[in-house]
């Protein structure tokens, strides 16, 4: 069939069956915004993740004096404890990445800088504790390093920061099976409508399609036009799915982005990264279900 002709025959059914092309192009780019929101999801995680894993730290508190920890028995850590602390870390390369020890002072500066609260300003220096901070090659070794420091001389607890994060990712993994799970029930929506408008108006155009085989016309030719007006009402709502993506992180994520900067969050070119990937599911879907929704109907 001549590319013309063809369009003109996908254009002349659009306009026949405006209705059936529209609410293909809604359920079409509800299904595939919530699939565009999975994929968006997948890599706020996997961001948020590479950002804060690469400044987990682990803090190796030393004991200061009247410490109820019974590895401290309420005596400060000696300097002979410390020194013998930083020597097993300088051992434990390249495990260990880098190594910065925060003394008595430095820790409670940063004190008074985290908490301003005027609740917090008359504790006493002595209740901070000097602490060794820790970088890690592999941010999952902290097993490793916890059992190694936990108990030993000197030592009154190690921590690691991504204890505190855990439940944010937990939050977030969460999020995104939801969006996941949205995307496929939408997407079988697709599927099941799309399938059913297309027999329907195969079914109108009985007539025309009859005409069609007396005069010769092959299974192509009477196929194309159906599944080309499926494909562009397809198409057009995977275009609005994008489009609503980039509304979402242009006027909602970017605006998280701007208030809390402490945080690594998607941005444009995550959304252009995940749009192909959406356009080509809807075609996909569009293709393969027209093709089978017409077998069946229009027959040669």
């Amino acid at each position: 069939m001549r590319p013309l002709f063809l369009l003109g025959e996908a254009w002349t059914g659009l306009r026949r069956s405006a209705s059936m092309a529209i609410s293909i192009m809604i359920v079409t780019a509800v299904s595939l915004l919530f699939f565009g929101v999975g994929l968006l999801a997948q890599r706020q995680v996997e961001t948020a993740k590479g950002y804060w894993y690469d400044k987990v730290e682990v803090s190796i508190f030393l004991c200061i004096k009247n410490s109820s920890e019974p590895s401290c028995g309420r005596q400060a850590a000696t300097q002979e404890q410390i020194d013998r602390i930083g020597a097993d870390l300088e051992l434990m390369r390249p495990v260990v990445k880098e190594v910065t020890f925060e003394s008595q002072d430095e820790a409670y500066q940063r004190f008074k800088e985290q908490f301003t609260n005027p609740a917090f300003q008359d504790t006493p220096k002595e209740a901070i504790p000097a602490a060794y901070r820790v970088k890690l090659a592999d941010p999952k070794d902290y097993d490793t390093m916890y059992t190694a420091f936990s108990g030993a001389p000197g030592v009154s607890s190690v921590k690691d920061i991504r204890a505190i994060l855990e439940p944010l990712f937990r939050v977030m993994d969460v999020l995104r099976n939801v969006a996941w799970a949205l995307a496929g029930l939408m997407l079988v929506c697709t599927v099941l409508l799309t399938s059913t408008t297309i027999r329907q108006v195969a079914f109108s155009r009985r007539r025309e399609t009859g005409i069609k085989r007396v005069v010769g016309a092959s299974k192509a030719a009477i196929q194309l036009p159906f599944m080309l007006e499926t494909v562009l009402a397809v198409l057009v709502g995977a275009g609005l799915a994008v489009l609503g993506l980039w509304a979402m992180v242009r006027y909602g994520v970017t605006q998280l982005a701007a208030r809390f900067q402490d945080f690594r969050w998607i941005d444009m070119p995550d959304v252009w990264a995940v749009a192909p990937w959406t356009v080509l599911l809807g075609l996909v879907v569009g293709v393969v279900v027209s093709w089978v929704a017409l077998v069946r109907h229009v027959r040669v």
